[in-house]
């Protein structure tokens, strides 16, 4: 069964497949970064829906209607709400944990219903910027908007890691190669090259 054909039948019918999920907070194998959402990780980096698209993060699907599904930082940093930002935060990293010579970005999104209305803790308003938060801090809820109220997208949360452009600002995340492989920050097959198939849960400690 293909990637997208899981995430339709998720969606359909989430409490069908409990063993599918990941829960938020949750470190894997000792990573730097906690899970940020509840949810089925139905799309990975670098999955490819049309030719010449490459996925720039992972989408986890929460199985919930929009608002409900709490989404939280992976890790410790400051965190920038652009003026425009409906849906989305974005949190700089002063010491990537797995190479601290430099500095990343971990970017949030779809956190605003279908018309725009936003899902994002009112502790952000628009035009944050800077602000220091640790890991774990509620950032918002799972939504479902596009930018188009007549297309909305399935309720999830897209995560990725941003490229910093040298000058402290972040790169376009829009772009695959100014992202990075998430895998090794959260322990986890993440990479739909290396993994086709696989549905990517968090094995529990024992």
């Amino acid at each position: 069964m293909s990637r997208s054909s899981k995430v339709v039948q998720w969606i359909r019918n989430p409490s069908a497949h409990p063993e599918w999920t990941v829960t938020s907070k949750q470190s894997c194998n000792n990573a730097p970064f906690i899970i940020p959402t509840d949810g089925f990780i139905g799309y990975l980096w670098n999955d490819s829906f049309r030719i010449g698209h490459h996925h720039q993060g992972i989408d986890i699907f929460g199985g919930e209607p929009p608002g409900l599904t709490p989404v939280y930082s992976a890790y410790d940093g400051y965190l920038t709400r652009l003026s425009d930002w409906k849906s989305s935060v974005i949190i700089r990293i002063p010491q990537d944990p797995l190479q601290p010579y430099r500095q990343i970005w971990t970017y949030y999104t779809h956190m605003a219903d279908a018309n725009g209305n936003s899902y994002i803790s009112a502790n952000f308003p628009s035009g944050t910027t800077d602000m220091w938060i640790p890991a774990g801090t509620l950032l918002g809820y799972q939504g479902n908007f596009s930018g188009d109220p007549d297309q909305p997208v399935g309720v999830h949360l897209h995560f990725s890691i941003v490229l910093d452009d040298g000058k402290g600002k972040f790169r376009n995340e829009l772009e695959i190669n100014n992202t990075i492989d998430p895998s090794p920050y959260f322990g986890l097959r993440l990479n739909a090259k290396e993994n086709p198939d696989e549905i990517v849960t968090c094995p529990v400690s024992k």
